[in-house]
């Protein structure tokens, strides 16, 4: 019998997603449950919701059920600073001082711990290219590797319910560089400071921004910082991973932080969604940066977010000093707002030169390929996103279906 085939992709294939998902990580109880999606050619598919979005509770994983995508964000706050580019409201190169006037005298850590801390001065200049970039010299809290992210934790700069946009900035203004902006690559709260410079730029707030420009073109209705009361019954839980490959709950659906509008709007983390919503976004991308008529970006600007910025066109090994998981490193360039594969036999993962995304904290991941014009989206809750090699698996078993 034939396989069915729908824009060059087999559908019986696709359905090894499924029964691989359910087989090795939902009946073993490593994962809750997923949602995914395989859009090509402008078209949806595949897609499909299995297991549980609701351990506690028996509750089903459906196609609308809305997720923390933590770090899903971030390229939506880049594109949205990138839309201002396009106003001509800042060029790359600028210095972050020149809208941060209290950043103009960074120095970079040389020993000791916080608040006495032994510094030196930075020997270069923080560009707006650097925070896009990662290679701004700032950190995340969580990654427990310095003493300078000790006191990114101590000062619950990676978010907390008296945490503002304001707040972070101006703290981070007397904190210690782990290095010279430009010199290396380390994930960071860098995106938290672009969704600020976006607040700056725009005379808006981030939230009010996004929902102008970005939501409402795309018909986003699901995504937002916050899980509305309308959306709360689909809200799914999320989990820890265990020793032993198990799992305990790490964030419970019904008293969630989520529910109440934050005072903290993260560029970086902060936003909920549902895979059929960021699909919308993700396949604008896809189309050179317009969907349904609605344009968000310019074909160019897009074009140029794209390409690898990594200073001397190095793959994240190269320039990484610190391990993170939300891409397989080697072959991995980053643009402006995600990775971006430079490398394809390098990556050891199947795909294309030109391929770009990211993925969040929860174990969520997206990647377009322009080259194939296909989008994938993969949502699960599970904390942290290195649990599994689901990525890599999922790109097998994605790219395995093409005719």
């Amino acid at each position: 019998m034939p396989e069915s085939l729908v824009s060059g992709l087999s559908l019986d294939r696709l359905e090894r997603i499924s029964r691989h998902f359910e087989q090795n990580y939902i009946q073993p109880g490593k994962l809750p449950g997923f949602a995914a999606l395989v859009a090509r050619h402008g078209k949806i598919v595949w897609s499909e919701a299995r297991g549980l979005r609701d351990i506690e509770r028996n509750l089903p994983m459906e196609r609308d059920t809305v997720f923390r995508i933590y770090s899903m964000t971030k390229p939506i706050t880049s594109i949205a600073m990138m839309q201002l580019y396009e106003q001509g409201k800042f060029l790359l190169n600028d210095p972050v001082h020149k809208y941060i006037p209290s950043w103009r005298n960074l120095r970079v850590y040389k020993g000791g711990r916080y608040p006495d801390f032994k510094t030196e001065p930075a020997t270069t200049t923080m560009t707006i290219r650097d925070l896009m970039t990662h290679t701004s010299g700032l950190t995340y809290g969580f990654t427990e590797r310095t003493e300078v992210d000790a006191a990114y934790r101590q000062l619950k700069l990676d978010g907390s319910s008296i945490l503002t946009l304001e707040k972070l900035v101006d703290r981070l203004a007397d904190l210690p560089l782990e290095f010279s902006p430009g010199t290396a690559w380390n994930y960071s709260v860098s995106t938290d400071v672009i969704g600020y410079l976006v607040q700056l730029l725009s005379g808006q707030p981030l939230d009010d921004y996004f929902q102008e420009h970005i939501f409402k073109p795309l018909g986003m209705t699901e995504t937002g910082f916050q899980v509305r009361p309308d959306q709360q019954d689909r809200f799914a839980a999320c989990y820890l991973h265990q020793p032993g490959d198990t799992m305990k709950l790490q964030d419970d659906p019904q008293r969630s932080k989520y529910l109440k509008q934050p005072r903290f709007l993260s560029g970086g983390g902060g936003l909920v969604s549902t895979i059929d919503d960021y699909y919308r976004f993700a396949q604008a991308l896809c189309q050179g940066g317009e969907y349904q008529g609605q344009r968000i970006i310019g074909r160019k600007t897009l074009e140029f977010m794209r390409l690898n910025h990594l200073p001397g066109g190095k793959d994240l090994p190269a320039l990484s000093i610190g391990g993170f998981s939300e891409t397989p490193y080697a072959g991995s360039g980053f643009g402006l707002g995600f990775s971006v594969k430079t490398d394809v036999a390098k990556s050891a993962t199947i795909g294309s030169e030109g391929e770009f995304g990211w993925g969040g904290l929860a174990s969520t991941s997206f990647f377009v390929d322009p080259v194939e014009d296909m989008v994938v989206i993969f949502m699960t809750q599970l904390i942290p996103s290195s649990s599994y090699a689901i990525r890599q698996e999922l790109r097998a078993l994605v790219y395995g279906a093409l005719d």
